[in-house]
């Protein structure tokens, strides 16, 4: 039975590439699509997740700290290929069910991020599961919700805007340390920055340059600025991760890659956008 309230967020998400209002504004959210156990038919949700670094996020199946399993981890656990819709991306991922120690640090980076888990978790007398998503790897360019070159360029670049701000939010909140979670979610964010100006630099920019010669000066400009952008990331790779990290000086590293950042992106898009649409 569909639930109207989950419908409208999807169709909120998908419309929006990811973006949403209402109780789930500026959250990180997917859309997560199961098997179902006894049908075998889709089921879509909306789901809260985790950065983990690498090639995989983790999502937490609290139902609100309801007594049962959520649908969604009863599903996976019988088919454990899922699809993720992230905004930006859409891909199948393997879901792995983490346990005892690993699933104890995992969810207590959660509670430390948001005390909301811990909640949910007194809430009931079940073990609320920790679940892996690692995404498959497959051949070819990667899957964006976007239809053509160009939008894909600005849903690409609004993910990372999404991911930023969210980052900076985490960073205001002006405790006096950095949370695990938080260097977590920093760590990621550099990791995926740097693999997309990687693919942008390999595979993109030298298309166009052979298509739009015109554009030579634009696509050097754009390599230096992916040079110095990497820089900044590396400092705040540094800043999350140096023992006894100051927070104000990870938060000044935020503030410096977010400022050139931006400016990267809208230029990006200035310039590429109207030769790829």
């Amino acid at each position: 039975m569909p639930n109207p309230f989950n419908e409208q967020i999807i169709e909120e998400f998908r419309a929006n590439k990811g973006r949403v209002g209402g109780y789930f504004e500026g959250a990180r959210l997917i859309l997560l699509t199961t098997t179902g156990a006894r049908t075998g038919t889709p089921h879509t949700t909306p789901v809260g997740y985790l950065p983990d670094g690498g090639d995989r996020i983790l999502v937490i199946a609290s139902a609100g700290g309801a007594p049962q399993h959520p649908q969604w981890y009863r599903n996976l656990l019988a088919h454990p290929q899922v699809t993720v819709d992230s905004g930006a991306f859409t891909y199948e991922a393997r879901a792995v069910v983490l346990a005892g120690e690993e699933r104890d640090q995992a969810f207590a980076r959660a509670v430390e991020a948001d005390p909301g888990w811990a909640a949910y978790q007194e809430k009931t007398e079940r073990v609320i599961p920790v679940v892996a998503l690692h995404e498959i790897a497959q051949d070819g360019p990667p899957n964006i919700n976007a239809g053509s070159f160009g939008e894909a360029i600005k849903v690409v670049h609004d993910g990372f805007r999404r991911e930023l701000a969210q980052i900076r939010k985490e960073m205001s909140t002006g405790t006096s340390t950095l949370g695990a979670q938080l260097r977590v979610n920093c760590l990621t964010f550099c990791q995926g920055l740097h693999n997309h100006h990687t693919g942008e630099d390999i595979g993109m920019f030298p298309l166009l340059a052979d298509r739009y010669p015109q554009a030579a000066p634009a696509l050097t400009r754009l390599r230096e600025e992916h040079v110095r952008i990497a820089a900044l990331a590396e400092d705040l790779r540094r800043a999350v991760t140096a023992e006894g990290s100051d927070p104000d000086a990870a938060r000044a590293e935020v503030e410096r890659l977010t400022t050139e950042l931006e400016a990267h992106l809208t230029y990006e898009e200035e310039q590429l956008i109207p030769l790829l649409s």
